[in-house]
């Protein structure tokens, strides 16, 4: 073989590299990301903790070591770019009528608005990251969905789905009151809610909608 000739199949060699190195540098799927961040939590936030908390904004949170369920879906969006306290705020800011009135609020409240389970249903309802299929089905839930749950008593309660499975559905990364924990309970409780978030828009914001009327339980 001739060097002239060498130089197309070097070239090709070259190209498929690029390929292959690109693929093997291709950030994981979002929702796996998101169920990574969650778990991340487990053995860190070992408490569970209701209470009202001035927060810095954006970016503020409660000890690591405590929080409620509301608080691991915050911390594990934060782990992939999306800041839900920002973003429910500034929601909240230009449409307050559409959230839910439970509490009495005459204003949005940077501190705990986006700590109620019931503001974050309606924030991701706004955002068309609802999946409405058989909330019934294990099939239906991927690793990074989150979802929210009617406890009874007009307690609600949020979670993220795992990319691991318990003996007939995936696992869910939650805070019931004990801590950050990987539980095989999706279907223990009423399932009311089932979200799974968007990738970013290519300006690095989350996809923005006009105002829809929802109906969303209470708190």
């Amino acid at each position: 073989m001739t060097h002239s000739s060498t130089k197309p199949l070097f070239a090709v060699i070259g190209i498929l590299a690029l390929i292959v190195g690109g693929y093997a540098q291709s950030p994981a799927p979002l929702g796996m990301r998101i169920a990574a961040a969650a778990r991340q939590q487990i053995g860190v936030t070992k408490e569970y903790d209701p209470s009202y908390t001035i927060l810095d904004y954006p970016g503020g949170d409660v000890p690591l070591r405590t929080g409620v369920c509301s608080d691991v879906v915050v911390r594990a969006l934060r782990g992939v770019g999306i800041d839900l306290q920002k973003e429910v705020h500034e929601d909240m800011q230009s449409h307050f009528t559409d959230y839910p009135k439970k509490w009495g609020l005459k204003a949005p409240d940077k501190n705990i608005d986006h700590r109620r389970v019931a503001n974050l249903m309606k924030y991701f309802e706004r955002r068309q990251f609802t999946i409405n299929q058989k909330l019934d089905s294990p099939e239906e839930y991927r690793a990074g969905d989150i979802v929210a749950w009617d406890l009874g008593s007009a307690i609600l309660h949020i979670g993220i789905i795992s990319d691991k499975s318990g003996q007939k559905s995936p696992l869910v990364i939650h805070n019931i009151g004990g801590g950050a924990a990987e539980e095989d309970v999706l279907f223990r409780y009423h399932i009311i809610g089932h979200y799974r978030v968007k990738e970013k828009q290519p300006d690095g914001a989350v996809h923005r909608i006009a105002a829809q009327p929802q109906t969303t339980p209470s708190h």
